[in-house]
């Protein structure tokens, strides 16, 4: 194992003969690393802002999901100082579906959507945990096929990509795809990964090492960021799968403008440039 990461997650304790036998036969093997079996819990990230008219609809199907291998879903709502009635819908419906574990956060001033997922992350008990939007442009019902690289211990962190695989995407906005293109290209370069979608709001992490990963950007520049750090996490294996994609317009509600896109080329460049080792040093002392 490699050094940071045994700091980051110290070896489990030893087996016996019998013990490794029995777990070679349930579940196959990576690198001598035992896979499978390895997550009871799902932290499910809903940032919140304005969002009255749509949060009911996605806690909905958040909660009709029935997760694979009886993992537990915990949902940490985060309210970023809604406008609307936001907060007074995610209260009333936490009330009266007590069987969903909701934990409801609120900033009392608008800090912004990386913010809002930076205290979520924060406040996350499951073993992984990702991120979902609280409009209807992603579907919950797929968050079964980001676990299966997980659950079959082949991966750290999952990417969902709008752009490979079969399944359904909304016809939208040709300069916004070109621009993501280009963005996740970029990012492709200073990481060396070969992603399709960097932008995407579905990427599911282990959760003891995203805890670790010290992030900065407060607003949409979240994604090219955590990118940037996770590549750098030693040993971590990253996998992307396809996923389908519900788009909105801008009269419907999307808040994402020209100005993330060039603030993400920034944090691109700032975090792919500089400060290389500074991730992993960060990682090691808050384990210490």
């Amino acid at each position: 194992m490699d050094p940071i990461l045994s700091q980051i997650n110290p070896p489990a304790p030893t087996l016996t003969d019998a013990a490794k036998a029995g777990q070679r036969a349930a579940y196959p093997a990576v690198n001598g690393n035992p896979i499978g079996g390895i997550i009871k819990k799902l932290s499910i990230i809903i940032p919140a802002y304005n969002e009255e008219k749509t949060i009911g609809f996605i806690l909905d199907k958040v909660k009709d999901v029935v997760l694979i291998r009886g993992i537990e879903k915990e949902v940490i709502i985060v309210n970023d100082c809604s406008k609307d009635g936001t907060a007074h819908a995610i209260e009333e419906y936490s009330a009266l579906n007590p069987e969903l574990n909701i934990k409801f956060l609120q900033h009392e001033v608008n800090k912004g959507k990386g913010a809002a997922i930076h205290t979520g992350i924060s406040q996350a008990t499951g073993d992984y945990l990702l991120v979902q939007d609280a409009d209807l442009e992603y579907d919950p019902d797929e968050y079964n096929t980001l676990l299966k690289p997980i659950v079959n211990g082949f991966a750290d962190v999952v990417y969902g990509s709008r752009f490979m695989g079969g399944s359904p995407h909304r016809i939208l906005f040709f300069w916004h795809s070109i621009g993501n293109w280009m963005l996740t290209m970029l990012s492709n370069m200073f990481t060396n990964l070969n992603l399709t979608d960097m932008e995407t709001c579905y990427k599911m992490f282990r959760t003891d090492i995203i805890q670790q990963i010290p992030l900065q950007e407060k607003r949409f520049g979240f994604e090219p960021e955590v990118t940037v750090k996770v590549a750098r996490v030693p040993g971590v294996r990253i996998y992307e799968v396809g996923i389908s994609y519900y788009g909105r317009t801008f009269r419907e509600g999307k808040k994402i403008g020209w100005r993330d896109g060039v603030r993400a080329v920034v944090c691109i460049v700032k975090y792919g440039l500089f400060g290389k080792r500074d991730v992993v040093r960060e990682m090691v002392n808050r384990h210490a």
